[in-house]
């Protein structure tokens, strides 16, 4: 593979990643009471565990895009 080949990959995943994360807080943002009343009664928690797990849940998806996608594309581009 080549690093033109390996620099397009990461871009389009960092693109790909950060879109679904916006729609993610987005559609939890607009949705966030329907959310947590579906997910406290799947799971059996209070609708304010639910709403602070979804909020750990975006963070660490953040942290990840960072590091599996972001990170690599921009070393990719410094090289």
């Amino acid at each position: 593979m080549t690093q033109e080949t390996l620099s397009a990959f990461f871009g389009w995943l960092t693109i790909l990643h950060l879109g679904l994360f916006t729609l993610s807080a987005v559609l939890l943002m607009l949705l966030r009471d329907w959310v947590a009343g579906l997910h406290a009664r799947m799971f059996g928690l209070a609708p304010t565990d639910v709403s602070l797990s979804v909020y750990r849940w975006l963070g660490t998806y953040k942290i990840v895009i960072f590091a599996t996608a972001l990170g690599p594309w921009l070393a990719l581009q410094l090289i």
